[in-house]
């Protein structure tokens, strides 16, 4: 591996601030730009740089970092509006065979401009093309009293150790990116996004450039409903032709402002869009919502580069706008018909029309909106920055996406995980249908369909995927409602008993259970029912059921154990009727909440979904489908116990080679530019170098080649198989090239020449292997989604594995968590732990094999599918007994390094 990184493109990322700088590798242009910092810098802080206050060194520096073209060195920049504001780099130190690659490195920030995470970003960024170029430690010099960067080093998250001498100290710094560093990585990206998306969601003043004279063109509804949603910040508006629109004043260009706005909302034809984008952010414009659709490849990469060179966030293009109801700001910069109710829910969708369905939605049921974002084509703020803006938003408490690509999945789902811990994450899985299935040729390929990528994302991020936006709301009014349920237990009460039956079957076909109740609840329900009522579950109370007794039955089943939420089914009756009471008072007219929740069915609804208030304003969802009740309770069931398992960890692992494994891979596409599949022998070296147990085996190239070696690995009873070996061969079974029970060499040697003569010039080979003892056949693989990463899938194995399609999958890196759910979702998981009498297998030796199978993926990003099948597991251990795996030229890609959306050319 070389020791000078891959050359590396301009990126963009957030300071602490808010602010976005450029980083670059260092080149000659930024001689003079790295040279005016120095000479700028106080004398202080070249001694604390330079360890000396003379300028030659300074100078000196300045010429090493701006050539920086030399194997083991790398050099990397950050400018700020032009001007280059930091500086680090690396330079290999001699090799040392008993210990990591090192270099030495050193950093410089601009006086002035300490604080703002400069530093910080520097070290990211040269630790990233540090672990690139296979470099395992850096060593740093400080003078003791050089307190900033020794907090800059010890805030990294990076395990860092000091050795103090005399007025020196050595910080030695590890590259291993663990947990602990990620999180640090997290953290400042969440105070860096957070603050700049102020300008954006909490602007003290605004611009509409583009409002129209014509009542009902889209800028002119933005800005009216600006001025009648009461923004309390400053409001102008852009029209060459009109001096007020909407009791607004207006100027004829962007530049003309009599100040710069924090926001601009942009509703101009396309063609224009870069050229207004550009005055914007010459007079100083933090923040761009762009309204206008249509723009072409060369309008939007422009749009995005203006952005970017000004520092300004941008939503859109082709949106429908944003809005803030908090009273401080009463933002409604959309052309949506009505006023968003201010509540709880932030939304962020990228189809205009699904955001005024949810803005309506939301709207009449009463849980309000506390932002909205109509992301639109999505250029640059996504849904990944309003997840951080909600999660440091104390006005929200549910979050709501509908997105329909995915910019960065992993480290969405990290942020994802992150938020949902604290409040309900709720999405449509929108494009569920086979037609996105890529063609595929291992048994991998074909079962990780984008259905079953997108569903791990979803399950191990702990975001609640429903079918549609129905389901959506419905869920949605559950969880603003009532407490989280903490299982699946129903308890269906229902004053019909023909509904009752509807509603149980509705609770068990989402998952739910609606357990028998014991002889002394039972007893305790008949208690405080009308005579002719059945206590079993389902509860039928009888039509003769009045408030006060259905109030007593709800309250009991709600305090017992036995369920962890009830659903009450009710229908208009006659009885009901003539009593003049209302049965609904059985539910609203208890205060306070209930110990779980409560949720109802009222057949005669005439909307899908509403909520009930008590006197003391508790909501109670109301769906006038069991169905749609029942999805609601299944999803904030299962949504209650992810929240409630402690978060999953990566565990350690040992004995894994990556160094060799990389290189090994990296002459294998060296031969091989285009890939393709690795010989048997590359397959088993490899899964050697991660310890993943298989099967012993031999490669013969001749039929006495073969009968040798069999007669030295036949198992206990002297059987081997044999299997044909070409190119390209996927399935063997399908093409006939798989022999097995072979008894004895003579038996070997004409099974190998009927597959010589079968196959002919073909056949390069045959693996002979010994027959394993019986098992569980399984299946064990790893596919590299170009956009999700490793897909880790498991399930039953054997030559049926694609016709019986069962499968569990997670992305990797695998933690505890996703290794023990991968092993118990498929519906073979009971023959694991001993089915009817069967022996249980070593499950943790399976753990093992699939967490090094996500290490080894995650490890090598050009392993483009590993195909385990069988994987043979017994209760003395687990064994892969077949292994293909393909390899495609791809390079390394850090997805969590900071970096704007569409900085990397």
């Amino acid at each position: 591996m070389s020791d000078t990184p891959q050359r590396r493109h301009q990126v963009h990322a957030l300071l602490t601030d808010g602010s976005t700088v450029e980083i670059r590798p260092a080149g000659p242009q930024d001689l003079d730009g790295v040279q005016r910092m120095h000479q700028e810098m106080s004398q202080e802080d070249l001694r604390l740089r330079f360890f000396t206050a003379n300028p030659r060194y300074a100078r000196e520096a300045a010429a090493r970092i701006c050539t920086p073209d030399r194997s083991g060195y790398c050099s990397i920049v950050v400018v700020d509006n032009g001007r280059v504001v930091g500086v680090a780099e690396y330079t290999v130190l001699p090799a040392d065979p008993d210990a990591p690659r090192s270099a030495d490195i050193a950093l410089a920030v601009a006086s002035g401009r300490h604080g703002r995470g400069i530093g910080t970003l520097l070290l990211e960024h040269l630790v990233h093309a540090a672990r690139e170029a296979g470099i395992g430690t850096f060593i740093a010099d400080a003078l003791v009293e050089n307190h900033t960067v020794l907090k800059v080093f010890a805030d990294l998250g990076l395990r860092t150790s000091r050795h103090f001498e005399g007025t020196e100290v050595r910080c030695t710094v590890h590259l291993e990116q663990d947990e602990h560093y990620l999180s640090a990585v997290d953290e400042r990206g969440r105070i860096a996004d957070v603050a700049s998306l102020v300008p954006l969601l909490r602007p003290g003043s605004v611009v509409v450039a583009g409002a129209g004279r014509r009542p009902g063109s889209v800028g002119r509804a933005v800005l009216r409903n600006l001025r009648s949603g009461g923004f309390g910040g400053c409001l102008h508006a852009v029209n060459p032709h009109a001096h007020n629109i909407e009791q607004t004043p207006t100027y004829p260009s962007v530049e003309s402002l009599p100040s710069p706005p924090d926001l601009a909302v942009v509703v101009v034809p396309a063609r224009a869009v870069p050229e207004t984008a550009e005055q914007c952010g010459k007079i100083g414009v933090h923040a761009l919502v762009v309204l206008t659709a249509g723009l072409d490849a060369d309008q939007a990469t422009a749009l995005l580069a203006i952005c970017r060179h000004y520092g300004m966030r941008l939503v859109g293009p082709n949106c429908l706008g944003i809005a803030h109801t908090d009273d401080t700001v009463r933002l409604n910069a959309t052309f949506a018909a009505h006023r968003p109710v201010p509540g709880r829910a932030g939304i962020a969708v990228q189809s205009g029309g699904v955001g005024i369905a949810l803005l309506e939605h939301f709207s009449r049921l009463g849980i309000g909106i506390s932002s909205f974002v109509s992301l639109g084509d999505k250029y640059d703020v996504s849904g990944n920055d309003m997840l951080q803006w909600w999660e440091s938003d104390p006005g929200t408490d549910l979050a709501v996406l509908h997105l329909e690509s995915f910019g960065n999945p992993r480290v969405f789902s990290r942020t994802a995980r992150r938020v949902a811990r604290s409040m309900p994450v709720l999405t449509v899985d929108a494009g569920r249908s086979d037609a996105g299935r890529r063609a595929a040729a291992s048994h991998t390929a074909a079962a990780a369909t984008p259905t079953m990528t997108r569903q791990a994302l979803f399950t191990q991020a702990g975001i609640i995927a429903t079918h549609g936006i129905g389901e959506l709301v419905d869920t949605a009014a559950l969880l603003h409602a009532q407490k989280l349920l903490t299982g699946t237990g129903v308890a269906v009460v229902s004053n019909a008993g023909g509904a009752g039956v509807l509603a149980a079957d509705a609770c068990v076909d989402a998952g739910l259970t609606v357990p028998a109740f014991d002889a002394a609840l039972a007893d305790e329900l008949l208690a405080v029912l009308p005579p002719g009522a059945a206590s079993a579950n389902p509860v039928d109370t009888t039509a003769a059921v009045t408030a006060d007794r259905l109030r007593t039955c709800v309250d009991r089943l709600a305090a017992h154990g036995a369920v962890d939420a009830v659903l009450v089914v009710l229908v208009p009756t006659a009885l009901a009727t003539g009593t003049g009471e209302d049965p609904l008072l059985a539910l609203t007219g208890v205060p306070g909440r209930r110990p779980r929740p409560v949720a109802a069915v009222l057949l005669d609804q005439d909307t899908p979904v509403r909520l009930l208030r008590t006197a003391d304003d508790v909501t109670i969802p109301s769906y006038a489908e069991p169905q749609s009740a029942a999805r609601a309770l299944a999803h904030a069931a299962r949504y209650g116990c992810w929240r409630a398992e402690p978060s999953g960890s990566i565990p350690p692992l040992s004995g894994i080679d990556r160094p060799w494994a990389t290189a090994r891979v990296e002459a294998y596409l060296a031969e091989h530019p285009d890939g393709g599949w690795l010989h048997p022998r590359d397959c088993a070296a490899l899964l050697d170098r991660y310890h993943i147990p298989q099967v012993p085996w031999g490669w013969a190239e001749t039929e006495d080649s073969a009968a040798h070696i069999a007669g030295h690995l036949a198992g206990p009873d002297g059987r081997v198989a044999l299997k044909a070996y070409w190119p390209g061969l996927v399935h063997k079974s399908d093409r006939g090239a798989l022999r097995l029970d072979l008894e004895g060499q003579d038996q070997v040697r004409m099974a190998y020449l009927d597959l010589r003569a079968r196959f002919g010039d073909q056949m390069t080979g045959a693996l002979v292997q010994p027959m394993a003892r019986r098992g569980t056949e399984l299946f064990a693989g790893v596919v590299q989604d170009e956009v999700f990463g490793p897909l880790v899938l498991f399930g039953l194995g054997g030559t049926s594995t694609e016709l019986l399609a069962d499968h569990a999958a997670r992305l990797a890196p695998l933690t505890d968590r996703d290794v023990h759910a991968l092993i118990t979702s498929p519906r073979c998981a009971p023959l694991l732990f001993g089915y009817r009498g069967g022996g249980a297998v070593d499950v943790e030796a399976l753990e093992q094999l699939l967490l090094r199978l996500s290490r080894m993926a995650c490890d090598l990003p050009q392993l483009a599918e590993a195909d385990l099948n069988p994987v043979v597991a017994r209760p003395d251990g687990v064994m892969a007994l077949d292994v293909r795996i393909r390899l495609l030229p791809r390079h390394a890609h850090d997805p969590y390094l900071r970096q704007l959306r569409g900085s990397a050319q």
